[in-house]
């Protein structure tokens, strides 16, 4: 039987989707952290995957980890 061994990219994907602030909250990370850590491409990929919503601010984007409806209120 052959082992998958996974990157460390989507051991990462794995870790941060799969923590507390995941289900139904918010998770926070400097831009040029998830650059390095995973990609950007394969980050806004995952995110639009779970159907969550993606903000970027300064340097860091904001994932609201629902796919209910954002109000961005000012």
């Amino acid at each position: 039987m052959q082992t998958v061994r996974q990157s460390s990219s989507d051991t990462w994907i794995r870790l941060i989707f799969s923590a507390k602030a995941a289900d139904g909250h918010v998770i926070r990370r400097n831009v040029t952290w998830i650059d390095r850590e995973v990609g950007r491409e394969r980050f806004i990929a995952e995110v639009r995957q779970r159907g969550f919503h993606l903000m970027q601010t300064a340097d860091q984007f904001i994932v609201v980890c629902h796919s209910g409806p954002v109000h961005l209120l000012f």
